[in-house]
């Protein structure tokens, strides 16, 4: 862990190689995978670069594998898998020649076969769909010829007995008419989706005077460019002029409708032997389709059993060029590289330039050395495993920590999902929260392997953090003893209702402890007492415990993070970060906040009830005389012992009646209480600013005093923290000296207005102070979204549950019904995000913004499992 709290070192590097031997020096390089270089040509296009012919012929390897990946998908093929990417990633890498020009060839023949055969195929895909278009236009214009032409000349004959009005239809033509005249005809086939649209457009161009019909192909018709099957129709369309003709050629060519010419449909036995003849040609056509068709499949076959094993080769190769490509040759034959490398691994870099070399038997020697780094900010890079990995990625999603920056990923894997579960705590919930990462982690093996959508593989990266996130929830809801609403008794309640062992307990009984109050026996061993969970006073208990419980873990956090300012101010020798920012920036946070932890806990170690009984008037005749719940020893006062019938308190002192809870308290604490009544702290701690010296519920002696000295060092921090730290950056400015490092650029020397750094440390003070403020009043989200966990899970239980249980089985069933899928869509779903979100602001916003500068560059090695990752999830 302590690797985990900073980043790697990195040392910056000169790596001069042999133009021969740099291939392979790269090559064991990217296995490696512990260098990132830099670009030394930066003012050249990619176009101008020494090695762009070679990436040209990687992006064509890689247009050609995409090309073979469609057509395997059009069969439904699924790629191979080329196994583990570790063990590709440390093979062997052939020379880079006889590699590309191997792989070239063998691809540009498989491109070129695939390729014939889809022209093949779709040439005979056209001519298959214009015989089965045309089988379907014969079919279905004889039918129509038999059915629908005997109606059509009874109606031109009805018509043309009507035309005495002056009005004429589409078949009315002069009375002399004669009745054997034809119609002139088109016939094709058109889109179905389409059929609408080209009948309206044939009635608008020709006003009506057409006669269309149509008629569904039963079969779906395969399109020869996309693959993909289209709904056809036959049309057949009559009419009598020229002009008509033209207009509808056009309006057919405009849908891409095929028109298909026809003998005369009168002549049965021409008609009959061209269906014959067409029907034989079909069967040929679709013998000739399927063996092209199966000779696709069988190729497209073998290239999906390479396909990926070929794209990782091509984005390996591509990927050295690149980085051969920000080298330069300041001499010939020789190469010069710069980049940033992980101290640890500097030898093992050294070790395999000089392998490279000697396997290549050349005289000249490599050159890996040291050189003063070029720009001062190191790239950061963290080694991670399987659990860290999703919190580290947590991190940077909001920046990437700055060089050797404290990591608040290692403070996150703890406290995130420790946020969470005081959030969603609830045994029941919880524990499918824990299942389902169980479940995560028993298939880690096999979803390593898999290829997983967007969610899927946020949900598998994530898998640890779901676990935890599942143990913390069922932990705290231990701790409130809640699971699906209702309290366990798992230790037997220390409270107990008169009549409850025989349920004849009464509203408004007031439950008696079953010990003494104070005791051992009278704590319940773990968690909250399940008695709460029925007490007509539970939602105030909750609410209280869970809004200080909130509090004290909000300022834990966020003084923590003000701590790890400290550490980084330490770490990087910031003198006046560490005295002028970090010590004021504590002395505020201890002496108002960490003061209010201090005193939720000084409350509840009180025993009050002693307190508020030592300034209670009793009798020393009454039964409530030498009670146990009084600390101290019980005195009999002197009025009474004079033969009065005066009332005590329990230290001795006479009650006259008169006395105020101050007279009455033997503390002397001052204010209204004296000590002897719990003091409201919210008042308390608005008291120290607003009335500094006056406390009118005192917890102990001296409480002003220590409250108006708080308040001092407060008040003092402030200034100090606004002031400082510009006056002696200006001051060190005049001087010359400029040994402090910047926040901001991290530059020495460097020479800065009065003015700006006033203004950069007021917005520094501003925000510290003011978010101190806002920040603590953020985390109340823990009891806010606790609180509305529990009692969306209490409306669920007795309005789905309760209320059907005494009714019938049916409505018990039906009741069971809602409240499970409620609880699945709310609780399981919907509110699992919403903590998580809230979890996640209270890091990103409440912990980090105290020391986080999340300005860092993000280490990018040239790693061959890295580029490979990608072109797998890429594809």
């Amino acid at each position: 862990m302590a690797r985990w709290f900073r980043s790697e070192p990195m040392e910056y590097i000169s790596l001069i190689v042999n133009e021969d031997a740099a291939h392979d020096c790269l090559a064991d390089l990217g296995r490696l995978g512990v260098i990132q270089f830099t670009d030394l040509n930066p003012d050249l296009t990619p176009f101008q670069r020494r090695y762009v012919s070679y990436v040209k012929r990687c992006d064509e390897l890689e247009r050609k594998l995409r090309f073979f990946a469609s057509e395997c998908d059009r069969f439904n093929l699924d790629i191979a898998s080329a196994g583990d990417q570790e063990s590709f990633v440390l093979s062997s890498v052939n020379k880079e020649k006889q590699l590309l020009e191997s792989l070239e060839a063998e691809l540009e023949g498989y491109e070129s076969q695939l390729k014939d055969l889809n022209r093949y195929s779709e040439k005979l895909t056209v001519e298959y769909n214009e015989k089965v278009e045309l089988q379907e236009v014969l079919e279905k214009a004889r039918r129509f010829f038999m059915t629908d032409a005997p109606r059509l000349a009874v109606s031109e004959i009805s018509a043309s007995r009507q035309t005495a009005d002056g009005h004429e239809g589409l078949l009315a033509n002069d009375q002399g008419r004669d009745l054997d005249m034809r119609f002139s005809s088109i016939t094709g086939v058109v889109a179905a989706e389409e059929r609408n649209r080209f009948e309206r457009m044939i009635f608008r161009a020709t006003r009506g005077n057409c006669f269309v019909r149509f008629a569904p192909i039963k079969q779906p018709i395969t399109d020869p460019h996309s693959g993909e099957l289209v709904e056809k129709c036959v049309f057949i369309v009559f009419y009598k002029s020229v002009s008509i003709e033209n207009k509808l050629k056009k309006i057919c060519d405009a849908f891409m409708a095929h028109r298909y010419s026809l003998p005369d449909m009168d002549d049965a036995p021409a008609i009959d032997r061209m269906l014959t003849e067409n029907a034989q040609e079909l069967v040929d056509s679709r013998t000739v389709l399927l063996k092209n068709q199966d000779t696709r499949y069988k190729l497209c076959r073998i290239l999906a059993q390479n396909v990926e094993k070929w794209t990782w080769i091509t984005v390996r190769e591509k990927a050295i060029y690149h980085s051969l490509n920000m080298f330069k040759s300041d001499v010939a034959g020789m190469l010069r590289g710069e980049g940033w490398v992980i101290a640890e691994h500097l030898d093992e870099a050294k070790m395999c330039v000089a392998r490279a070399h000697a396997n290549m038997d050349l005289g000249q020697s490599s050159l890996v050395d040291q050189v003063p780094k070029p720009w001062p900010t190191p790239p950061t890079h963290f080694t991670t495993n399987k659990f860290t990995y999703g919190y580290q990625e947590f991190v940077n999603t909001y920046g990437i920590p700055r060089y050797r920056e404290a990591n608040p990923a290692l403070f996150t894997a703890a406290t995130f999902p420790f946020l969470f579960g005081v959030m969603y705590g609830d045994i029941g919930h919880g524990t499918f929260l824990f299942c389902a990462g169980l479940y995560l982690l028993w298939n880690e093996k096999a979803n390593d392997k898999a290829k997983l959508g967007e969610m899927a593989g946020g949900m598998h990266a994530g898998r640890y953090m779901i676990t935890m996130m599942g143990f913390f929830a069922i932990y705290a809801g231990f701790i409130y003893n809640d699971m699906f609403s209702l309290g366990l008794n798992l230790f037997r309640s220390r409270w107990e209702f008169e009549g409850q062992s025989y349920y004849e307990v009464e509203n408004g009984a007031e439950a008696k402890p079953t010990a003494t109050y104070g005791s051992d026996e009278s704590v319940y061993p773990f968690g909250l007492d399940p008695m709460w969970h029925v007490a007509s006073n539970e939602l105030l208990f909750f609410n209280s415990f869970k809004m200080k419980l909130s509090v004290i873990l909000g300022i834990i956090q966020m003084f923590g993070g003000t701590c790890l300012k400290g550490v980084n101010a330490v770490f990087f020798g910031e003198k006046y970060d560490f005295l002028f920012e970090f010590i004021p920036m504590v002395c505020f946070a201890l002496s108002l906040f960490a003061y209010m932890v201090f005193l939720i806990f000084m409350k509840w170690s009180i025993n009050w009830n002693s307190r508020m009984l030592s300034a209670t008037c009793l009798s020393p005749d009454s039964d409530g005389w030498g009670s146990s719940d009084y600390e101290g020893s019980w005195t009999v006062c002197d009025g009474y012992k004079n033969g009065g019938n005066a009332m005590c308190t329990p230290w001795g002192y006479t009650c006259y009646g008169d006395e105020t809870t101050a007279d009455l308290c033997p503390l002397d604490y001052g204010g209204s209480g004296d000590g002897c009544q719990p003091p409201n702290l919210i008042t308390t701690l608005i008291s120290i600013a607003l009335s500094p010296g006056d406390v009118d519920e005192p917890l102990y002696a001296g409480q002003a005093t220590v409250q108006n000295y708080l308040l001092l060092i407060a008040g003092i921090s402030v200034p100090v923290l606004l002031l400082a730290k510009p006056y002696f950056l200006a001051k060190d400015a005049q001087a010359g000296h400029g040994h402090h490092s910047d926040e901001e650029g991290g530059e020495q020397d460097e020479e800065h207005g009065f003015g700006e750094i006033v203004i950069h440390q007021a917005i520094e003070t501003i925000e510290f102070v003011l978010g101190m403020v806002s920040n603590t009043a953020s985390y109340l989200r823990l009891w806010a979204l606790s609180l509305a966990h529990s009692e969306l899970a209490t409306v669920f239980w007795e309005k789905a549950m309760l209320s059907t249980l005494n009714m019938n089985f049916f409505a018990a069933f039906i009741g069971f019904g809602v409240f499970a899928g409620t609880t699945f869509g709310v609780l399981l779903m919907m509110d699992v995000l919403e903590c998580f979100l809230h979890a996640l602001r209270l890091h990103w916003v409440e912990f980090q913004n105290k020391f986080f500068k999340a300005d860092g560059v993000r280490f990018s090695p040239f790693s061959f499992k890295h580029v490979i990752s990608e072109a797998s999830v890429s594809s």
